[in-house]
This record gives structure tokens, sequence and C-alpha cells, in this order.
């Protein structure tokens, strides 16, 4: 059997540390280590317990979730799962975290919810086992010396659709910043809870040259503007071969997710055929892979993130393995490539 992941968990509530600790001390795989109530107690007990993972409150005394993150990135890299309130500070504060080098996030339950933290344990398993602490400064840097993309560069009637989850944050800032302020129309899908999407989007909007916004029902595909799939209630598809807009469907989740990677690709597909881009990122499970199957089968080029770069090494692995994935790439090498398989200039992409 494999050791388990060892945990330290840091929150100022003595409540919300209780409820994490039952949650993955239930899990075999997982035992919890100590309990830390704020950024001084939780310096010492890394010290003297040298967790595998931590999970790690935005809101603390002392020392904020944010400050301390970013002296552990420093100091000590280790895998760092965020637990933040559902509010637009919350999220604000949680895609900040993410930049920095938190490996994942997840909101803190309403009292009534009957499975509270039901992904946690997972994310706790993933990351561990990820290359996290490694890739850390190495991402960053990338994220933030992106090449911008050729000024010549004009759209063609293409559609580029982008699935990512764990690491995800990190991934779609290194894209998109290739991205030119007349790109190809963009639609993503980023597993994010509900109220998060908002705030990254409107990060996502200020870092980059294109005007990038969270999906609205019925909203035009247009050159220049990238769509993020809303976190939560609905999935994001495309509708509409001539005129293609952005459709929010009520339905059950996908793969366990709403929004759902597959949905999307698997909309883009039936829309627009050849005339897509698709690009599977960083993230766990085997959400994407057969989307982005259906896609490369109905004519699109199909672009997947390799190993080495991932986060987490889930859904593009899967989605290569089941021949979905035309050609793998380095995360710092994909949004040129999106951008030279949209180009007008290529043969065949009028």
């Amino acid at each position: 059997m494999m050791t388990p992941v060892r945990v330290l968990v840091v929150d100022d509530s003595a409540t919300m540390r209780g409820l994490i600790s039952a949650v993955l001390d239930s899990d075999p795989g997982i035992t919890v280590v100590g309990q830390a109530a704020d950024a001084l107690e939780a310096r010492q007990a890394i010290k003297q317990l040298d967790p595998d993972v931590l999970t790690l409150d935005i809101e603390m005394p002392n020392m904020n979730g944010l400050d301390f993150l970013e002296k552990i990135m420093r100091l000590r890299p280790m895998p760092v799962i965020m637990v933040s309130t559902l509010t637009h500070k919350g999220a604000e504060a949680t895609i900040a975290a993410l930049e920095i080098g938190a490996f994942d996030c997840v909101g803190k339950p309403h009292m009534s919810d009957p499975h509270p933290f039901a992904d946690l344990a997972d994310k706790v398993k993933a990351a561990a086992l990820s290359q996290r602490k490694f890739m850390i400064t190495s991402n960053r840097v990338a994220a933030a010396h992106a090449a911008p993309a050729s000024p010549e560069y004009r759209p063609s009637r293409k559609i580029i659709a982008i699935g990512a989850s764990t690491g995800g944050v990190e991934a779609l800032i290194t894209v998109l910043k290739n991205f030119p302020a007349n790109c190809a129309p963009t639609v993503i899908t980023q597993h994010m809870p509900q109220t998060f999407t908002r705030s990254f989007a409107e990060r996502l909007n200020r870092s980059c040259a294109a005007t990038v916004e969270e999906a609205t029902d019925g909203a035009p595909l247009e050159p220049g503007r990238i769509y993020l799939a809303p976190g939560g209630d609905y999935h994001l598809q495309v509708s509409g071969t001539t005129a293609p807009r952005c459709r929010l469907v009520d339905r059950e989740p996908v793969n366990g997710h709403r929004p759902s990677v597959d949905v999307l690709f698997q909309s883009v597909a039936d829309v627009a055929g050849r005339r897509a881009v698709g690009a599977i990122l960083t993230g766990m499970g085997r959400d994407g892979a057969a989307g982005l199957l259906a896609m490369r089968r109905a004519g699109a080029n199909t672009v997947g993130q390799n190993e080495k770069t991932c986060v987490v090494y889930g859904m593009p692995r899967v989605a290569f393995e089941i021949g979905a994935v035309e050609k793998q790439l380095a995360l710092t090498s994909i949004g040129e490539e999106l951008m030279n398989l949209t180009a007008a200039r290529r043969e065949g992409n009028e």
C-alpha cells in the first residue's frame, strides 16, 4: 500500500478545521498530521511535521493566506490547496493565490450542504502526486514573459475551444497572452467553483490584448473576444453554424463537472467541424478527452499540453491515449500554435 498523504490543515475557525480534518481523515489514503489556526502556528507545524500537502484559508489573523502562500512558495515550495469563501472578494483572492502557485482551490460549503468538500480528498491526493513544487517558478516566469503573437495575424473563420482544470489559471494566462486583440473567437471551460469564474474572467481581461468575458446565453462569437464558461449552474455550448453563439444549458453534470469540457467540445465538433481548433490543458480526470476526439474526427485540429509542463497530466493524458490529440506541445508553445492554426494566411483557413 502507498503511504498516506500527510496533510496540515490551516484555518482560523476551529469548526472549519474540524470539518476539513474529518473529511480528509475519512479517506484511507490521507492522514491529517496537524492543524493550525494562523500563519505563525502553521509555520512551526510545517517545520515540525513536514507535511506533503497544506490546506490554507484565505482570510486569517496575523498574516492572511495570500501573504503566507507567497512565503511558502519562496522558502519551502509545496502543494497548497486554498479554502475560500464563495464571495466575490474570496474569489479574487483565490485567483491571486492560484497565480502565486497554489495547486487548486475549494469553496467553503454552506451549512446546508449535505456533502461538504466532496472533491477535497481527490484534490489533496492529486496535489501530493504532482510535480507542482518543482514547476512553480518556471511556470510563473513563462506566464510573465509569453511572447506576443505576430502583428500580421488575421483571424480566419475558425473557432478556438479550450478546456482546463487543475493548474488551468496559470496555464490559461500563459496561453492567452499570445492572443492578439483580433484573435479568433475563443470559448473556454475551466473547472472552477461558482462565483470564481467572473473574477477569473476579469483577471484575464486585464492581462490579455483580446476582450475576455464570462459567457452569457446568446452572446455572438466574434473575433477579438474570449468567452469563459460561468461556474456552477450551466454548461457552455456553441450553437448555430452560420452565426455561432454561446449557449448556457441547464443539465446534469457530465464527468462530475458543470460546466464540462466534453459538453463544450462536443458542441463545437457538431457546429464547426473542420472550422475549429481544440486544446486540452492541465487537469485531473478525463473530462474533455471524448469531446476533443469528436472534434478531431469532425476535422478540427487538436492540441494537448505535454506531460512535462502539466501541473496534473490527467485530462491531456487521457485525450492523447484515445487518439484525440493531434499534436502535444509545451505550455509556452500552445498559444502561438493556436494562432498559427487559425490565421487566415494559412491555406484553407478562409
